[in-house]
């Protein structure tokens, strides 16, 4: 069995989450199972959003504070 990266990139927990998502979409699990899938699903949009929200920040301060679209200066 693969071993888990102890310290996912961006795109490892989204390929993370959306494998989530195609779990649950196939109906094939308990309600317990469903419910601790939505958890981890949860806790996986978070991280991403945080992650998110930071790079937006970094954007910011490179962009002199006002965000623009990064061929305009």
């Amino acid at each position: 069995m693969a071993k888990k990266p102890e310290n996912p990139n961006f795109e490892e927990k989204l390929e993370a989450l959306e494998q989530l998502t195609m779990k649950m979409e196939e109906g094939s699990l308990s309600l317990e199972e469903l419910l601790q899938t939505y958890e981890q699903g949860m806790k996986l949009a978070d991280s991403l959003k945080k992650e998110l929200e930071q790079a937006q920040g970094r954007l910011m301060e490179l962009k002199d504070g006002a965000l623009k679209p990064m061929g305009e200066q």
